[in-house]
């Protein structure tokens, strides 16, 4: 199984892209995590109604195996290390974005925490640019 960090952006896409790439090579299905804190009223990396249908109708149509959580009240990283504790886990797939070095001082890093303490492999990546 690969699992994969989704957010409503153009990282959780391109996760999400890549992530059934690796499950097609593998012949294995996805497990695809959104999840949030729910510390704030709006939260937009969480995504809502019609971006989760349309993610659900895209892995329908290309026939790999799915199943898509969103937990609510978790910490993102958690979810993601817990998943990757169960034996199916293969690999971890998240969307990366740029920060300058003050800014992962200060807020600390969803991705540098998941390289730092996933025990399985995580493929890292970034948007096309375009």
């Amino acid at each position: 199984m690969i699992v994969i960090g989704y957010s409503a952006d153009e990282f959780g896409r391109a996760a999400l892209e890549h992530g059934i790439t690796e499950a097609k090579r593998r012949d294995t299905g996805v497990l695809v995590i959104n999840a949030t804190s729910g510390e704030s009223y709006v939260d937009k990396r969480f995504a809502q109604e019609r971006e989760v249908h349309d993610v659900e109708d895209k892995l329908t149509g290309c026939g790999v195996p799915f199943e898509l959580t969103q937990p609510v009240g978790v910490d993102a990283a958690g979810e993601l290390l817990r998943a990757m504790e169960r034996p199916d886990a293969e690999l971890l797939v998240i969307g990366v974005r740029h920060r300058n070095p003050v800014g992962k001082l200060l807020m600390g890093s969803v991705a540098q925490q998941l390289l730092l303490e996933c025990p399985k492999p995580i493929l890292a990546v970034k948007p096309a640019a375009g």
